[in-house]
């Protein structure tokens, strides 16, 4: 990483922190106001860091050009809701499902409180690798630009059919009142940190085992994939399976995030699940923190969305009508903007990937700087 662009990094995450706490500060004036927004802020942040983790597994480190995360992230919040809830009740609301009340009365200390969550999840995940998997067979072989093209039709159908099948997951009305993980457990008022806790933590689980996976054999052929497919058929290599194992596990990564999503909305529908949300800003988000760095995935989401929250925040100032009015587009302006500066300064993003071979090749390499030194 350069000297100019590690400075850029800094920079513009220091200018991000300054905003999410100054700008909420000067609104209101108060501390506690400006937890209230922080806390919710970083939880999402933490979910939309899972996804991105999902997507540096397909593009950051197996080369493969998913341009239909929003299916994969859709049907992990829509399990999830089907699982938790209870069944429905046929006259307002008509869906599958609905599981809620049969595994909170499975005889475990405080079931209802977290076992019909753990099962969400898990089937969020198991759900969204099982529509990867067929979905991606056919077209996995294909060029980085007709795969993108094919993932985004993918997507595009996913989403028509939870907007038609009504029987399904109710159509667009979508559903409401999803129950949210151990919240009979604490006050009402404190439940944002319990689920920022939740979060965080599933954050770093998901994290360790990717960055674990990335740094096996295993996570050494999906980046020689990346970057030379046909050396890595000469070498003995499968490629399409890898491609397919890098692909599936992104998405059940993303299936386990749209959980999550569905948890802290309390409620999900179709219109919630458009391209430019559910993919085009994890995109930008990657992008801009650098793809194949798990780190500078998170810093890529803090940058991101924290501009996306600290714009919002911009509406409960006295500002020109000229300006108030055009807050939405000053915002996608901005990330724009950011994305563009990222590239040109630091074409790899805010945080790039390191080359590296293997832990215990660095390992052997500075031990023997160290010795060099020593005998100096």
């Amino acid at each position: 990483m350069t000297r100019r662009g590690n400075l850029l990094a800094i920079v513009i995450v220091a200018l991000i922190t300054a905003f999410l706490v100054g700008l909420p500060l000067l609104r209101t004036g108060s501390i506690s106001s400006v937890v209230s927004f922080l806390v919710p802020s970083l939880a999402t942040m933490a979910i939309f860091a899972i996804v991105c983790i999902g997507l540096n597994v397909q593009w950051g480190y197996t080369g493969i050009f998913n341009f239909g995360v929003v299916g994969f992230f859709m049907v992990g919040a829509y399990t999830a809701a089907i699982v938790t809830k209870s069944p429905a009740d046929g006259q307002f609301a008509t869906y599958i499902g609905g599981l809620g009340d049969a595994l909170a009365a499975v005889p475990l200390p405080g079931a209802g409180a977290w076992l019909p969550f753990l099962v969400a999840i898990i089937a969020a995940a198991a759900l969204s690798a099982a529509l990867a998997l067929p979905l991606a067979w056919p077209i996995v072989r294909l060029r980085e630009d007709y795969l993108a093209i094919a993932l985004i039709g993918a997507a595009e159908v996913l989403r028509r059919i939870a907007t038609e099948e009504r029987w399904l997951v109710n159509g667009s009305r979508g559903l409401g009142g999803i129950p949210r993980p151990l919240a009979g457990w604490v006050n009402a008022d404190a439940y944002n940190y319990v689920f920022l806790l939740i979060v965080v933590v599933l954050l770093l689980l998901v994290y360790v085992l990717v960055d674990r996976g990335i740094r096996s054999p295993w996570g050494r052929v999906l980046r020689a994939i990346r970057e030379d497919e046909d050396a890595t058929a000469a070498a003995g290599k499968d490629v399409v399976a890898f491609k397919l194992q890098g692909f599936v596990l992104g998405a059940a990564i993303m299936g386990a995030a749209g959980a999550l999503f569905a948890f802290q909305q309390g409620a999900v529908s179709p219109e919630t699940f458009t391209h430019f949300f559910g993919t085009f800003i994890f995109w930008a988000m990657l992008i801009a923190g650098g793809s194949g760095n798990m780190v500078g995935t998170i810093v890529g989401v803090y940058v991101i969305w924290g501009l996306w929250s600290t714009t919002l925040q911009l509406q409960g100032f006295d500002l020109p009508a000229f300006v108030e009015g055009r807050i939405p587009h000053l915002r996608d302006t901005l990330v724009g903007v950011i994305i563009v500066v990222v590239l040109l300064v630091n074409p790899r993003g805010l945080v790039p990937e390191r080359a590296r071979v293997s832990r215990w090749l660095d390992r052997r390499v500075a031990a023997m700087r160290r010795s060099e030194a020593a005998g100096d």
